[in-house]
């Protein structure tokens, strides 16, 4: 290629010797198109808001071969973590284990380089350099059932976590299946540990206000339903994502609240015919008008959150303990303090423009009334 390595000098083949050119059209190095042994692209991406960049490939040993890993770079500043499996003689699988985002200010990424010594990923972009670890078993969990549906070839399940896979590991209790990710049969007498990465919460709701439930799966793949087992019901069904209800990437939202809401929510993964619970979410719904008797009752000051919860003469009923609970959770006194701060400044600001108003009415007062003979002060300065 002009400007190579052997031909520093020459900027364009027009500048290649008649010998030179000869002996390339005598020699080629490639006749046809190399194409994947499928003959198709390996990763397909349809309707999306971001275009690939540059790509970097590493090749990983698993318990049962050897598999390309693919790291894809974005426009958007972001690093996809794909393999592509044979499925049969035509087709093939395509699975993205993870997508990080790199840089804090989203920059199109513009070279990537693997260090198999330090398994770090180099990547650069117009702001600046940064690494990321090639494996991120811990993200996982400690589930056999968990590591095993990932299918990353760097990671395996060692008995206790997901842990960086070894060939020259003897230990029995090690568990990986990257081509089928079956946990059904890799992880027989370790699947109810399953249950330990479930979340369980309590989440409390105001009547006609709007509450998030939170649920994010590990593995891209996995098919997530939303059960509802409502309060004073022993009956669990799965809920319609419609109306008032809103299903995102991130969880659950809850529209225009009503005390029928309240229940325990259910969170369940399906993936590989191998189903689990992610999280679990009791959710509690105050009436507006427990909340108004609350906030803004006019006998007398609010009561401690001690006095209320120890029901003392001249306090609030039991019926108050659950707006209690939501009131003297620490993250009130976030959002109290925020919304305080928020409020100054909009004082301060509402202040500065009375202010602003009030000189600049004044000003008017003294400007000649006879316009004829007064040019505005704009038009001075033009």
């Amino acid at each position: 290629c002009p400007g190579g390595t052997f031909t520093p000098s020459m900027k364009s083949t027009k500048d290649y010797p008649d010998e030179v050119i000869n002996f390339m059209r005598t020699h080629p190095m490639m006749y046809n198109g190399v194409y994947p042994i499928h003959r198709q692209p390996l990763v397909v991406r349809t309707n999306v808001k971001y275009k690939f960049t540059t790509i970097a490939v590493d090749q990983v040993d698993a318990a049962d071969g050897r598999y390309e890993v693919l790291f894809l770079g974005t426009d958007r500043g972001t690093v996809q973590k794909v393999i592509v499996l044979p499925k049969d003689d035509l087709e093939t699988e395509e699975l993205m284990l993870e997508e990080v985002e790199v840089f804090k200010v989203p920059a199109p990424i513009k070279t990537m380089t693997i260090s198999s010594k330090r398994q770090q990923l180099y990547v650069s972009s117009a702001i600046g350099l940064t690494h990321l670890a090639l494996h991120r078993c811990d993200v996982y969990g400690e589930a056999c059932a968990d590591c095993c549906l990932a299918r990353d070839p760097y990671c395996a399940w060692d008995g206790k976590s997901c842990s960086r896979y070894s060939a020259s590991s003897k230990r029995r209790s090690r568990r990986q299946d990257v081509r089928h990710g079956n946990p059904i049969r890799q992880c027989r007498g370790y699947n109810s540990n399953a249950s330990k990465n479930s979340l369980e919460a309590v989440q409390y709701g105001v009547e006609g206000s709007t509450a998030f439930l939170e649920c994010q799966p590990r593995s891209p793949q996995a098919a997530i339903k939303w059960l509802l087992q409502r309060d004073n019901s022993d009956r669990r069904k799965e809920l319609r994502t419609e109306g008032r209800v809103l299903r995102t990437d991130q969880g659950l939202l809850l529209r225009s609240l009503q005390l029928s809401d309240g229940g325990l929510y259910s969170c369940t993964a399906t993936e590989n015919n191998f189903k689990h619970t992610i999280a679990k979410v009791q959710l509690h719904v105050l009436s507006s008008e427990t909340v108004h008797a609350v906030l803004f009752q006019s006998e007398g000051p609010v009561p401690s959150a001690a006095a209320m919860r120890a029901g003392l003469p001249g306090t609030f009923s039991s019926q108050y303990h659950d707006l209690v609970q939501l009131l003297t959770q620490p993250e009130m006194g976030l959002i109290n303090q925020y919304c305080q701060g928020y409020w100054r400044h909009v004082a301060s600001n509402h202040k500065e423009t009375l202010a602003g108003l009030k000189a600049k009415a004044l000003h008017d007062q003294k400007k000649p009334r006879n316009r004829r003979n007064h040019q505005p002060e704009m038009d001075q300065h033009t």
